[in-house]
């Protein structure tokens, strides 16, 4: 069969891709950007769910389809994201198409708990967006899976993963109960349903056979990885709505934090429901957390991922801060000594634009790092400029290099610190 499948990038989307391919499958990856990572597909088509919200925008790309998975999803507005768009928009034109081009069958990730009410835009526009498939004349299958967990790293289990190197667990009050699912559970049942004689026009809810509280589902992690229990420690309140801010204001920045005031609602509602239906009409018997870990046992990258999973936001806050405030103190409180630094190095006239040009692009680069879409570009001009700094100090002002501060050794750190954050940037 040559199946569709949309969030190719995602965790379940690409794990879908792999299966569907070594199962004999010709598979049609959607995916939103061309720089997206290689996935297991026979072709990789580019669409912008948010903005194909016409039938015709999909038309093209159905010729000779048999299938549709979409595993697309956002979990919160923000520039780069529309959770009306992706849920409601996109995948309705998606649908639509499906049903004027005579592709039946369709199935489709939701979440699980949006029919029995909706906490957030996220669960209202998932809700939507089942509701417009149920509408269409379609042999359409609606998945609504809990936490997603499997050896791969993204959202909730990455997360789990941080917060399992943590020596200190920090427990979020009005966090709800959880029965996680477990990938390979999630894939088999998409295996199970693309075949056309398989029921349809069905909803089902993925969950785990077990309730776990967040810190059962983190000590489970940590007991993976060989480490011993943490101590766990109550967030009040307001310490935990400032958490989920800043999360908000990274989205604003283009990143994608796991923990984001759409987060904090779900969270609150927990994510649990009832596996039978899907156990009886697939066979599948979903597996718990603690022997679907001990299944796969924990090698040194899961460590190490783990360890840095929390070091990331603080190194890709303290970077931008440094630049910025490099900037500000030279254009500020440091112009005068700035400028006397270049006269000694005989810039002459040329020293105090040379100061303020220097300024302006320590300024540029803690921008183009603070800000997702640019952030690559920004550490490689923040390498450019530490190097030239290093280079022309070494020519002009040599004796810099014995200064007692260390204002030349200290730029080692700098760019050493700058090439950990290259290779760590990547999310998916």
């Amino acid at each position: 069969m040559q199946i569709i499948v949309t969030g190719a990038t995602g965790l379940i989307g690409s794990a879908v891709c792999a299966r569907l391919s070594s199962e004999g499958h010709a598979v049609v990856a959607v995916v939103r950007s061309k720089d997206s990572p290689a996935i297991a597909a026979s072709r990789t088509i580019v669409v912008d769910l948010a903005a194909a919200t016409r039938a015709e925008d999909w038309q093209p790309h159905l010729a000779g389809v048999d299938a549709v998975v979409n595993c697309a999803g956002v979990l919160q507005d923000s520039p780069r994201e529309s959770t009306k768009g992706v849920h409601v928009e996109g995948t309705g034109a998606l649908f639509a198409a499906c049903e004027a081009a005579g592709i039946r069958r369709v199935i489709h990730f939701s979440a699980i708990g949006v029919d029995r009410g909706t906490v957030s835009e996220f669960s209202r526009t998932k809700h939507a967006g089942d509701e417009a498939l149920m509408a269409r004349d379609l042999d359409w299958v609606i998945l609504r899976p809990s936490v997603v967990l499997g050896r791969n790293a993204f959202g909730g289990s990455a997360l789990f993963r941080g917060l399992a190197a943590l020596p200190w667990l920090p427990v979020m009050p009005n966090a709800g109960p959880l029965q996680v699912v477990q990938l390979d559970d999630v894939l088999d049942t998409v295996s199970f349903f693309v075949d056309p004689s398989t029921p349809a026009r069905c909803a089902l809810e993925l969950a785990g056979p077990e309730q776990l509280a967040m810190q059962d589902v983190v000590a489970c992690y940590r007991a993976w990885m060989g480490w011993p229990p943490a101590r766990t420690v109550m967030l009040p309140e307001w310490a935990a709505a400032t958490l989920y801010r800043l999360g908000d204001l990274a989205g604003s920045l283009g990143w994608r934090p796991a923990m984001r005031t759409t987060a904090r609602k779900e969270i609150a509602r927990g994510a649990i429901g009832d596996p039978r239906p899907w156990t009886a009409m697939t066979g599948i018997e979903p597996r718990p957390l603690a022997a679907a870990l001990r299944a796969e046992p924990a090698s040194v990258q899961e460590r190490w991922y783990a360890k840095l999973f929390f070091l990331k936001p603080v190194i890709f806050t303290v970077l931008p801060v440094f630049w910025l405030v490099t900037g500000i103190v030279s254009l500020t409180t440091g112009y005068d000594a700035g400028v006397d630094l270049m006269r000694r190095a005989g810039a002459g006239a040329l020293a105090a634009p040379g100061v303020v040009a220097g300024a302006l692009a320590d300024i540029a680069v803690g921008v183009a790092i603070a800000y997702r879409p640019t952030a690559r570009y920004g550490l490689y001009g923040a390498l450019a400029l530490s190097l030239f700094y290093l280079a022309a100090a070494t020519v002009l002002l040599p004796g810099l290099w014995s200064d007692p501060l260390g204002a030349l050794v200290k730029i080692w750190p700098i760019l050493t610190l700058n090439l950990v954050a290259l290779a760590i940037l990547e999310e998916r």
